[in-house]
Formats: structure tokens, sequence, C-alpha cells
């Protein structure tokens, strides 16, 4: 599968996001083509307004960044960063929310949670879809990479996309996420940020493949680990160069 070339509402990252407004953040490019772009979301960051009141969005920097209008076709949480897709028409927008929907897309993120992760686990536990909303099927595939302390860094391949789906799967099994302000703990939160300046969601998503909405061919966008994560893991002792 070839890698795509690199050409150039939610209140856990509500400090990210100020930080994101003031900065006037870049989005660089995973992917680009006639039809589709990839591209790289920092943490603290809306994809689009429907989410909140941001001056600075996803949509509208990608919208900006190639002067035409863009189509969101999934989401990312504002405290998550990473691959991130938009169609720039309205059928390849319709062409790629089916594959999403129907778990046609793969998903990889790498996570910081608490505790001693599980090796591998597949946990179907259902979420709800949306805010306040009933609970639907959800499913996970989580697989433990690595450990530091008490504490593991995990990838997470999501095969359904509910809403903070990995981020509520992750508390379920008793192992939350550092940095998540809303499932995770708060003196751990604290203390990732005291001992390695880990001021965000510890939540990358790092790969996104897909078929190419045009021809069918296969795409794979790599989202390399930000610094305000890859520095914080690469303290803890983790190869964030192989990850």
């Amino acid at each position: 599968m070839p890698t795509a070339r690199r050409p150039g509402s939610d209140p856990a990252g509500s400090s990210a996001a100020r930080t994101a407004d003031a900065a006037e953040p870049s989005l660089p490019v995973l992917y680009r083509d006639d039809v589709l772009l990839i591209v790289d979301k920092p943490s603290g960051m809306l994809v689009h307004r429907g989410w909140g009141r941001d001056r600075v969005v996803a949509m509208t920097l990608a919208r900006d960044l190639l002067g035409r209008h863009v189509y969101p076709v999934h989401r990312l949480d504002r405290p998550t960063s990473g691959a991130l897709a938009f169609a720039l028409d309205r059928d390849t927008a319709r062409l790629l929310q089916k594959q999403f929907a129907e778990g046609e897309v793969r998903k990889r993120y790498l996570a910081l949670v608490r505790g001693i992760a599980p090796e591998h686990v597949i946990l179907d536990h259902p979420v709800p879809k949306k805010p306040r909303g009933e609970r639907v099927p959800a499913v996970t595939e989580i697989r433990r990479l690595a450990t530091f302390e008490r504490y593991s860094l995990v990838e997470a391949i999501p095969k359904t996309g509910r809403l903070h789906q990995i981020r509520r799967h992750l508390k379920h099994l008793t192992h939350p996420l550092i940095g998540d302000v809303r499932y995770g703990k708060g003196d751990l939160n604290r203390e990732f940020r005291r001992r390695f300046g880990l001021h965000r969601l510890a939540l990358h998503a790092r790969e996104l493949e897909l078929a190419h909405p045009t021809d069918g061919r296969p795409i794979r966008a790599r989202a390399p680990l930000p610094e305000d994560l890859a520095g914080p893991l690469a303290a803890m002792g983790f190869e964030v160069g192989e990850l």
C-alpha cells in the first residue's frame, strides 16, 4: 500500500485551543489531489465551528489553504491530533462518509494510558452516539506497544466511529488516557504536566487508510507525532521514531 506523500466539543482541549487561536497554527498537508485532502490537525483545534465558537478551526484553515470549499467527512475530538480528511466536492464527501460509516476506513491511534494495558484486546462495548444519546454498538481493538513505570503506550484501532469512543473505551478498561480532563484522572494529568511537560490529551491519530473515492486505490496518510506529544514520550524513554 503506498504511503501518502507529505508535500509541504469538548473541554478536554480548552487551554490548547486558546493557544491555537493566538498562534494562528498551520495545517500541514499529508495528502492532496483534486478531490481529497488529508491534513495533520493539531491538538486543541476544532474541526469546524459547529462544535464551538473558536475563531480558528481546521475546516476554515483547509479552505483558505486551497482557496475552495472543503467538506469534513469524519471527526477528531478537539484535543486529539493527527490525520483528518476533507472531501473537495459533495459527491466525494458522500462516498467517503459511506466508507467511514461502513467501517471500511482503517484508523490507527497512539495513546498513553494509566496502568499496564492488556497485550491485545478487542473491546465491544456500546457508547452514546451523541451527547445524552442512546447507546449504540462500538468496537475498538487495543494493543499494548510499550510500558513506562505503571503506564502503557497503546495502539487503538476503532472499528466504529462513535463520540469519544477510544476515550470511553479506555476508561471502561480502567486504563484512562493521560491528559484527559473528561474521562481521565486529574492527579495523573497534573503529574505528567509537572514531570514531562505534557499539557495535552495523549491521543494521536497516527494513520488513516482508505480507498480513493475516484479509482479505489489504497491511500495511507501518516501523521508524524507532534512535538507536544513526542517530546514528553521521548522523555519517558519511548522510541518515538518507531511508533
